[in-house]
């Protein structure tokens, strides 16, 4: 980018609770059902059908301004945001305008080794849209299908402020808010269902002016990566565009994959052009003391705060700490495999390694192997019954059976062997074996007994204790 130039980008999130019904009635929000499945004549918006708000849907989004440090508004409203879409039946959004249910949060994110703090304006609810399917071109005509199972599942619009400077701010707070909505289980944020999207409002400016530029807004980026790289392409058309002597259009744009270009869609919108006016049909919602402090007191570990608890009380580089609480899951899982090793380190390091490269990139919760399980290993090799290459074998055959440590140990036989006469016995096997090698070694290059030690482990099968096969060799050799 023009170094004269500076990003400012604010970004939308619209962020689908994790109900098991919609917002305003009693149908499922399961995905995958047939088309138009899932609806009923509220979520359809059939004449004299009228909208009830489910509690759970408040009481999540609660839950998630609460993770985002936000106010929670004791007073807020429903208002109807007026618009006409195939995939809107009702003709009009359910939505908050002016008393939404949150303000004045933030997020504190980690981007270009930098620590920021990201202000976050408003979080409010609204249900959702149903979803159009265009079906591209046949027999010369274009066709398009409307599925309304979407329709009325409760969303939260998490809307941030003005502060992020580059895509990387961008990814970076995106990924951190996806935590926070997770390990609160305000949503599994999962971007395949369109349960995360967020639009971003770009512009640019020259570095030191304080007037913003004239925004775009970039719409329905349903990938990170997407909207890091719509970004990018957005801030370089801006820049390109003053520099040439042109201006900048207020607009909603799309982001075309294929092209890794933006397109205009239409002009931006202001909020007089939906027409906003009160629900008529919702009464204001209400957030009393005694309901808020229950939620207060529900809310789990925050990611930011279970990343300092890990490298404070175990004593965990910063990076290991953020791979052990990219999900909740995870971080549970290495807690209470470190409980069951009494050794934080070696279960970080068995978790991030031989168990995530097992899984290969399915969900730490299909593991065959349990947390418990993987700790029992870990001390079994702390204790010196077995070595930490057996403890390999062990945990490939664990992890294809789902059978215990023990279990293996006992039925393969598999324990170190300790016994210094037994050992005594292979030890001199391997000295008469290699004479070359124990003639190298009393002229004075010891650093052949690495060789020795290994042809004894060789023998042994992996079961000879490393520490007394060195001292024993060494007592022999003398």
């Amino acid at each position: 980018m023009n170094d004269l130039y500076e990003p400012v980008i604010g970004l939308e999130v619209h962020v689908q609770l994790g109900t098991n019904t919609k917002i305003f009635c009693g149908c499922p929000t399961s995905f995958g059902a047939p088309p138009n499945d899932n609806v009923c004549p509220v979520c359809l918006g059939l004449p004299g059908a009228l909208p009830v708000l489910n509690r759970e849907a408040v009481e999540l989004a609660i839950q998630a301004s609460l993770a985002m440090h936000c106010r929670i508004n004791s007073f807020s409203r429903f208002a109807r945001k007026n618009y006409f879409y195939p995939d809107l039946p009702k003709g009009y959004q359910i939505s908050q305008y002016d008393q939404p249910l949150a303000e004045h949060g933030w997020l504190e994110i980690n981007s270009d080794d930098n620590r920021k703090r990201i202000g976050i304006t408003r979080v409010h609810m609204e249900d959702d849209a149903g979803k159009s399917i265009h079906d591209g071109f046949k027999d010369s005509s274009r066709y398009t299908y409307v599925d309304l199972n979407r329709s009325g599942t409760p969303l939260i619009e998490i809307v941030s402020e003005p502060e992020l400077r580059s895509s990387d701010d961008a990814h970076a707070y995106l990924t951190e808010l996806k935590l926070v909505m997770q390990f609160t289980g305000s949503s599994d944020c999962d971007m395949e269902k369109g349960n995360l999207r967020c639009d971003a409002n770009v512009s640019v400016r020259r570095k030191g002016v304080e007037k913003l530029g004239t925004k775009v807004e970039v719409k329905n980026l349903n990938s990170f990566r997407f909207a890091k790289m719509a970004i990018d392409y957005e801030v370089a058309r801006q820049v390109e565009l003053i520099e040439s002597g042109g201006t900048v259009s207020q607009e909603s744009r799309l982001y075309n994959v294929e092209t890794g270009e933006t397109a205009s869609m239409r002009s931006k919108e202001q909020a007089h052009d939906y027409r906003y006016f009160p629900e008529p049909d919702l009464v204001p919602l209400r957030v009393g003391e005694a309901w808020l402090a229950r939620i207060k007191d529900a809310l789990p570990e925050l990611p930011a705060d279970k990343r300092q608890r890990f490298a404070d009380q175990y004593g965990l580089r910063e990076y290991d700490a953020n791979v052990l609480t990219a999900t909740r899951a995870i971080g549970d899982y290495f807690e209470r495999a470190a409980k069951a090793s009494g050794d934080p380190k070696a279960a970080a390091n068995w978790v991030m390694g031989d168990l995530a490269g097992s899984l290969k990139g399915r969900e730490i919760t299909e593991s065959p192997v349990t947390a418990e399980d993987l700790g029992e290993l870990l001390s079994i090799v702390a204790s010196g019954e077995i070595s930490g290459k057996i403890a390999k074998d062990i945990f490939a055959t664990m992890f294809e059976t789902g059978q215990s440590p023990r279990a293996i140990i006992e039925r393969e036989g598999l324990k170190q062997i300790s016994d210094t006469g037994a050992l005594g016995k292979i030890i001199d096997e391997v000295i008469a074996s290699n004479p070359k090698q124990v003639e190298q070694y009393k002229s004075g290059k010891t650093t052949v007994i690495g060789f020795l030690v290994g042809q004894v482990m060789k023998a042994s099968k992996g079961q000879a204790n490393p520490g007394l096969v060195n001292e024993l060799l060494r007592e022999k050799l003398i």
